[in-house]
């Protein structure tokens, strides 16, 4: 009767040794790196800067695929829906923080683990380059003058257009019609082709562009001017008020599946941490008008519950009939 019992036991033992074997492995193969926006975007451009130097750390290749759509939704369901291996990433911005309180979706990161918060973007009110508008001021002033008539462009519910907006609703009013893209991409191209007349983005997927001259900077949404921008009035000149909100930003982090192996998780830790700290990226987030965060463990936690609690409140402040529940029903602190 012993005998089975001590062949079964044994062949778990050996199993229990080859997964460790694998894991210390890691990785064995390519791994699958899921952008949540389209090409051309921030959180786009910031993932593909960043891949090459953790490929190099870990010795693999990680296929990345664009899977925009659903203001996040769908690139993040994607990778919540891969095998749980530590070969299924997402590249991720801020968006899924508000997917309950817009009803877009029942899970936010609180449902992964956080590989990394890479980085945070500033934000600029950016307008074509003929534009009649030469600050947010003008634009603000004709839009009371003009309610419905100017054209935003948005990237859905929760995402950084919609949240800017809401923003500024909450001490203002600005009523505009809004164009939904599938991401900073693709509303650049229609503002340069003239098909709307303003879009909040990244300072990261739009400062070439308004240091070229293809785009108009109306307002950095800061307290002060910065230095890529210095022409750049800050939007509290147009509205002093929207001064409790800030500092804001979208920012741009690394996810996967909560219950990856641990080991996996380390790993992917160490390299991304590594990979974030080089030379050349730290070069590329400066250029782009980023700020560096690095963060992993408690500290992206933290800086998660943070901005998840100044962007929840203050869009629910703006347009509470807009959403689909309350900061306070989701256990949200007040800031």
């Amino acid at each position: 009767m012993f005998k089975p019992l001590l062949v079964s036991t044994a062949v778990a033992l050996g199993s229990l040794a080859m997964a460790g074997s694998a894991l210390a492995e890691y990785p064995e193969r390519n791994i699958q790196g899921t952008i949540q926006w389209g090409e051309g975007g921030a959180t786009d451009n910031v993932a593909r800067s960043l891949t090459p130097h953790v490929e190099e750390i870990l010795d693999t290749t990680i296929v990345l695929t664009n899977r925009a759509g659903g203001t996040g939704v769908i690139g993040m369901n994607h990778v919540m829906n891969q095998r749980a291996d530590g070969y299924n990433l997402l590249y991720g911005a801020e968006n899924p923080l508000l997917y309950q309180l817009m009803g877009l979706a029942d899970f936010t990161y609180a449902d992964m683990h956080t590989v990394n918060i890479i980085g945070q973007g500033l934000v600029v009110i950016a307008a074509p380059a003929d534009s009649p508008f030469d600050s947010f001021a003008d634009l603000l002033e004709h839009a009371h003058e003009n309610p419905g008539e100017l054209r935003m462009g948005g990237t859905g519910a929760g995402g950084l257009p919609n949240t800017v907006l809401a923003m500024i609703n909450a001490v203002d009013e600005l009523d505009v019609r809004n164009v939904t893209f599938g991401g900073d991409g693709p509303g650049i191209t229609a503002m340069l082709g003239g098909h709307i007349d303003f879009m909040p983005l990244s300072l990261a997927a739009a400062g070439e562009q308004i240091r070229g001259g293809k785009l108009k900077g109306l307002a950095v949404v800061t307290t002060d001017e910065i230095e890529a921008l210095p022409d750049v009035p800050p939007i509290t000149e147009a509205l002093p008020d929207i001064e409790s909100f800030l500092p804001w930003g979208p920012f741009w982090g690394v996810f996967v599946h909560k219950d990856t192996p641990d080991e996996a998780k380390a790993a992917l830790e160490e390299a991304y941490e590594e990979a974030v700290a080089s030379d050349e990226f730290q070069e590329f987030l400066e250029s782009y008008g980023a700020e560096s965060l690095n963060l992993n463990g408690d500290e992206a936690q933290e800086y998660l519950d943070s901005w998840q609690s100044v962007t929840a409140w203050s869009m629910y402040e703006a347009d509470a009939e807009s959403l689909e529940t309350t900061p306070e029903e989701l256990g949200i602190p007040r800031p």
